[in-house]
């Protein structure tokens, strides 16, 4: 079966989950709150890994960026470290999964060593789906968790836009990875290197005769 098209529906998938979690990435809208007291002083507040941002009634958004990393929450940070993780290996296995695919006549003639290229730019994806997949969750329930907690005074937010990005792109990798690696197939079991496969013939009938002749006679002078 020819597995060409397997790799470049996945690696079409891979690289619509990747871009899917770089919008995620650099998006202030990972959480959102809105007070309306009236249509036209109505405002939104909306803050991501990056900046939070302010918008109003009248169509102006003033944004505003962390002015230090330490100041902010540690799940925040985390969140940020597993985003870049995830994109510096989406990166990684684009290249290797370029040079796996058996259409592309780059790097090594041998399918089965392509096909081992493009089984290891899949489990990067998979991998990098999965960094992405355990920030957006884990920065989705906390929002959850503080917008329920009757004890939480500060502002209660609800989950952004950024945030079902980010799982949508994280299953596309992941799904992409998974066909990857299903299009690798193991290599076939061959004869030593060497080695020499002998067909010996049949005896021929007159020799087979006289040989049950010998046997027989042997056995009557045995017996007498």
């Amino acid at each position: 079966m020819n597995t060409t098209p397997l790799q470049i529906c996945a690696l079409v998938l891979a690289l619509a989950g990747m871009t899917s979690i770089l919008v995620s990435t650099v998006s202030s809208k990972w959480k959102t709150s809105s007070s309306a007291s009236s249509i036209i002083t109505s405002t939104s507040t909306f803050e991501g890994l990056w900046m939070n941002c302010i918008a109003t009634a009248s169509g102006s958004v003033q944004c505003k960026k962390f002015s230090s990393m330490f100041s902010l929450s540690t799940f925040v940070q985390a969140c940020r470290a597993l985003m870049i993780i995830s994109i510096i290996l989406g990166l990684i296995a684009c290249i290797l999964s370029l040079f796996g695919l058996k259409c592309i006549k780059v790097g090594s003639s041998d399918e089965y060593a392509k096909g081992k290229i493009a089984l290891g730019g899949g489990l990067i994806f998979i991998t990098a789906g999965l960094c992405c997949l355990v920030a957006v969750s884990w920065y989705a329930a906390r929002v959850t968790a503080q917008f329920f907690d009757p004890l939480y005074l500060g502002t209660k937010y609800e989950m952004g836009s950024a945030l079902y990005i980010g799982w949508a792109g994280s299953f596309l990798a992941v799904l992409g990875g998974s066909f990857l690696c299903c299009s690798f197939k193991k290599k076939p079991k061959s004869t030593k290197k060497g080695g020499y496969k002998y067909n010996y013939p049949a005896p021929d009938n007159d020799f087979t005769q006289f040989k049950e002749r010998k046997d027989t006679s042997v056995a009557s002078k045995a017996y007498v």
